[in-house]
């Protein structure tokens, strides 16, 4: 497994860890001139679970990939908190948020994976 996938694959086990739902991650990759080669895009359902959300992903993709974000933005009204890993954007939101910015439909291109919610 190379290091991008492991590491979106830490990326989903700490969203689930808390919780998280509605994953998508977006394959960029057949796409040029864009930021990144993937989103990986999910919803909690409160802004503290949106907290807790980033900090498990955190955790996860140092403990499991060895990689920290080179930045992490949105955390004061986590509404919707950005995580920065070079070839991966993560994009935590609140239910609201998510409608009304779109994301999965702004990059109509992308290859789109739905990953099922685990109760």
């Amino acid at each position: 497994m190379n290091e991008t996938k492991l590491l979106l694959e830490k990326i989903k086990e700490g969203i689930q860890e808390k919780k998280g739902k509605n994953i998508v991650i977006a394959d960029l990759t057949g796409i040029r001139d864009t930021i990144c080669n993937y989103f990986v895009i999910c919803q909690g359902n409160s802004p503290s679970q949106v907290g807790a959300i980033v900090d498990s992903v955190k955790e996860f993709a140092r403990k499991g990939a060895n990689v920290k974000p080179s930045a992490v933005d949105g955390l004061n009204n986590a509404e919707w908190v950005a995580m920065d890993y070079a070839d991966v954007l993560v994009h935590i939101f609140l239910p609201e948020a998510r409608n009304f910015y779109n994301l999965e439909h702004l990059w109509a291109d992308a290859q789109l994976i739905n990953i099922p919610d685990i109760d």
